[in-house]
C-alpha cells in the first residue's frame, strides 16, 4: 500500500468530506479528509489506481486538487 496527501480546495462541510471520501472509495482508495487544513490523506494500492485517477475522481465531484 502507498500513501499520498493531496491539497483540495473547495471543501467546507461534512457533505464535502463524504463526497471526496466516496469518490476515492469508488476508485479503490481510502481517503481521510482534514477539512480545516484542506488536505486529504489517501491510502491506495498503486497496482490498482494512480494518483491521476484519484485526482480526477475528486475533481469530478467539483473540487480543485492543487
Amino acid at each position: 500500500m502507498s500513501n499520498v496527501t493531496l491539497n483540495v480546495k473547495g471543501m467546507s462541510c461534512g457533505h464535502c468530506v463524504k463526497a471526496v471520501e466516496g469518490a476515492l472509495e469508488s476508485v479503490g482508495a481510502k481517503g481521510n479528509v482534514d477539512l480545516d487544513a484542506g488536505k486529504v490523506s489517501i491510502e491506495y494500492d498503486e497496482q490498482k489506481v494512480t494518483v491521476d485517477q484519484m485526482k480526477q475522481a475528486i475533481e469530478d465531484q467539483g473540487y480543485d486538487v492543487v
